[in-house]
């Protein structure tokens, strides 16, 4: 990748994001994380699919920066499961140029799409581009989650059932609102220790089934059977009608 000069003009001018790259490419990780420090900028660099999406939920970082082949986990993958979770703004960066890929990682939630190789000048207008858009967005509220009678505010973090808050703790409010954002879908066990603990799980953890155990009972309390488990795979939200039945 050529070695391109930063004006003074664009180090004093732009914005300066925090920024993370997602690629297992170390050898460009190196040369962009050298040329964005040079802007001005910080730069965080992880090489799987897996530790990335862990990075891009931790909330550091304004602009993530996501190659579309990546080992542990996908890239569509990490954007499609970060969108459950996260509004910051995604550059899919991927050496895959077909009509159909770009199509797939613009509807899976990119922000922007450039094809490599690039020039990092065209990277770094994209992202000024991008966090420009991102700016001047209209501010929206994250959309409150309901199951019947049972409503999950991501704001405010409160739950309630049939109008009365539900005293859950941190972590089974983040287990919750997981499960509720797929519903009818099995959520496997790494995917909610990645939110949780910004990691896989182990085979040996158990800390993860007694979260779910404690959730389960407070909604079971409430006449609500909503969490079901999906043996050797994860767990399921099930709406109120099903749960019910």
């Amino acid at each position: 990748m050529p070695h391109e000069t930063v004006t003074r003009e664009t180090v004093d001018t732009a914005p300066r994001p925090a920024l993370l790259l997602v690629d297992d490419d170390a050898e460009l990780c190196k040369l962009m994380k050298e040329y964005f420090t040079r802007a001005g900028h910080s730069m965080e660099c992880v090489y799987d699919g897996r530790s990335g999406l862990a990075a891009a939920l931790s909330g550091k970082h304004d602009l993530v920066i996501l190659d579309g082949m990546l080992p542990a986990l996908d890239g569509l993958e990490v954007l499609r499961q970060l969108r459950k979770r996260s509004s910051v703004p995604v550059i899919m960066l991927t050496a895959r140029t077909q009509g159909k890929d770009r199509i797939a990682g613009l509807d899976s939630g990119a922000d922007d799409y450039l094809p490599k190789p690039f020039l990092p000048d065209e990277l770094f207008a994209r992202i000024r581009a991008v966090m420009r858009r991102y700016k001047n967005a209209p501010l929206v509220k994250s959309d409150q989650l309901t199951s019947g009678l049972l409503e999950l505010n991501p704001v405010t973090h409160i739950v309630r059932y049939a109008g009365e808050d539900l005293d859950i703790t941190d972590t089974e409010f983040q287990i919750l609102e997981v499960l509720m954002r797929s519903p009818g879908r099995t959520v496997s066990r790494d995917e909610i220790s990645t939110v949780l603990y910004q990691r896989e799980s182990s085979p040996f953890e158990r800390s993860l089934d007694v979260h779910i155990s404690h959730l389960r009972k407070k909604l079971e309390q409430r006449g609500l059977p909503a969490i079901r488990t999906v043996r050797g795979v994860g767990y399921m939200f099930a709406t109120e009608e099903k749960g019910s039945e």
